[in-house]
């Protein structure tokens, strides 16, 4: 199921300009790979929230090789502080290739290692938690977010639609119908969280954003 038309998502992306050779490297690279990364579409979202709310901390729960980084990046300016998180060393040293070419390496730290984990054993507050982690631990990811994001800060999740696998209706095949299921516990535990105002964006494959109200 397409959550956005692709003609919509074309007709947006055209409007969003080409941006900068880096920024065209990593697209293509995830093209040529088919790795999953957020697309210039929620790119831009996440850059605008990031900026309307002053966010200068931030942590993404699962980071690839840097791309939803970038567009953080461009909003905290390098007196920010963002933590990007992945099991993989190889996308350690893409991810700072990629932002320091960009010019956006400063504000960044890069933890080989499990994400929720390294999110718990941080100190302090967020502006922002980002998740794009396997889809089974969002209930897990969520539990260890909730509290460490600042009043007025945000909780920020992809893919909370799943190709649309999280609605009743879904009729084809779900390979993995587990992850399902974590996506929409993490789903509803948001939505009853009276200390959140929440929303999913049906852009991309669902764009989870919750603001912390107290």
């Amino acid at each position: 199921m397409d959550i956005t038309h692709p003609k919509v998502e074309d007709y947006i992306t055209g409007l969003l300009g080409t941006h900068e050779p880096v920024l065209l490297e990593m697209e293509a690279e995830a093209e040529e790979r088919h790795f999953p990364i957020v697309g210039r579409m929620v790119g831009v979202v996440i850059e605008i929230l990031a900026r309307s709310i002053g966010a200068r901390r931030i942590f993404e729960l699962g980071s690839g090789y840097g791309y939803s980084a970038y567009w953080f990046a461009r909003a905290t300016g390098p007196d920010g502080e963002i933590h990007l998180t992945d099991g993989d060393a190889g996308n350690e040293k893409k991810a700072l290739e990629y932002l320091g070419r960009a010019g956006l390496d400063r504000p960044i730290s890069f933890h080989v290692d499990e994400a929720v984990s390294t999110l718990q054993s941080m100190p302090g507050e967020f502006d922002i938690v980002y998740n794009d982690i396997d889809k089974i631990d969002y209930p897990k990811a969520w539990r260890a977010a909730h509290g460490r994001i600042r009043v007025g800060g945000l909780f920020i999740s992809d893919n909370t639609l799943w190709s649309g696998r999280v609605t009743e209706g879904f009729t084809e095949e779900d390979a993995r119908p587990e992850w399902t299921s974590a996506i929409k516990e993490m789903n509803a535990a948001i939505a009853s969280d009276q200390r959140f105002l929440s929303t999913i964006l049906p852009i991309r494959d669902g764009v989870t954003v919750a603001l912390r109200l107290r």
